[in-house]
C-alpha cells in the first residue's frame, strides 16, 4: 500500500512562490510514474504536472511558472511554484500511477492520492 502525504500549501500574495512536498512511503516510489493535481471550488479536478524517469510534462498554463522534480532517495516529489497568480488557487494533490508507462492527465488512471495541501493566492 502506498501513501503519499502533501505538505508546503498555503495563502501567497499574487507574483509570489511556494514549494509543494509529497513523501511517499509503502512502495516503489523510484518506480511510479508521478502527478500532481488541483481542484479549484465548484471545478474538476485538473492535471497540473507530471513526471517519469527524468521527463515531465507541464499544462500549458503552468509552463514557465512550475517545476516538478522528483527525488527518488528521500522518496519525494515536488512541485516549485512561482509567479503564482491567484487562478492559481486549489487544494493540489500529488497522485502516483503504478501502472503503464504514460504520464496520463486522466486522475482516473492514478492509483494512490495524498490528503491534498490548500494553496490561496490573493490579488
Amino acid at each position: 500500500q502506498v501513501q503519499l502525504a502533501e505538505s508546503g500549501g498555503g495563502l501567497v500574495q499574487a507574483g509570489g512562490s511556494l514549494r509543494l512536498s509529497c513523501a511517499a512511503s509503502g512502495g516503489t516510489f523510484s518506480s511510479y510514474i508521478m502527478g500532481w493535481f488541483r481542484q479549484a471550488p465548484g471545478k474538476e479536478r485538473e492535471f497540473v504536472a507530471g513526471i517519469r524517469g527524468g521527463s515531465t510534462y507541464l499544462v500549458d498554463s503552468v509552463k514557465g511558472r512550475f517545476t516538478i522534480v522528483r527525488d527518488n532517495v528521500r522518496n519525494t516529489l515536488f512541485l516549485q511554484m512561482n509567479s503564482l497568480k491567484p487562478e492559481d488557487t486549489a487544494v493540489y494533490y500529488c497522485a502516483a500511477k503504478t501502472r503503464g508507462i504514460v504520464v496520463s492527465r486522466s486522475a482516473s488512471e492514478y492509483d494512490y492520492w495524498g490528503q491534498g495541501t490548500r494553496v490561496t493566492v490573493s490579488s
